[in-house]
């Protein structure tokens, strides 16, 4: 199984389209035995990641007050944005959404938009 998942890895390259990223990842989740989770499940593990990047973002931001008995467990934004991604195209998968086609539909709604600051 770890085989098959650092080969599928190997072929992923910076130019992979979010197609393709979403292709490999449903089949690391399959190969990791994830592919059993349904929506709520997934909807609540996303949350949670969610959190832990918030998380890790106000230990990075010295004004934020933060339990430091536990500052060990918070990883690093970076780290917490790759986790949202992949739970987010895992959900995706789960729910049979092309997030590219989603992300491109969405923004051409909201080229449209008038925007204000």
């Amino acid at each position: 199984m770890k085989n098959e998942q650092v080969e599928l890895l190997r072929k992923l390259t910076k130019e992979a389209s979010l197609g393709t990223i979403q292709a490999y990842l449903e089949s690391c989740f399959s190969l990791r035995g994830f592919d059993g989770q349904g929506v709520k499940e997934k909807m609540l593990l996303l949350l949670e990641e969610v959190g832990e990047l918030a998380k890790a973002i106000r230990k990075e931001d010295a004004s934020s007050s933060i339990d430091y008995t536990r500052i060990a467990s918070y990883d690093s934004v970076e780290s917490e944005v790759a986790d949202v991604f992949i739970v987010l195209v895992s959900l995706c998968n789960l729910l049979h959404i092309d997030l590219y086609d989603a992300f491109l539909e969405k923004e051409k709604v909201n080229v449209e938009r008038n925007w204000s600051r």
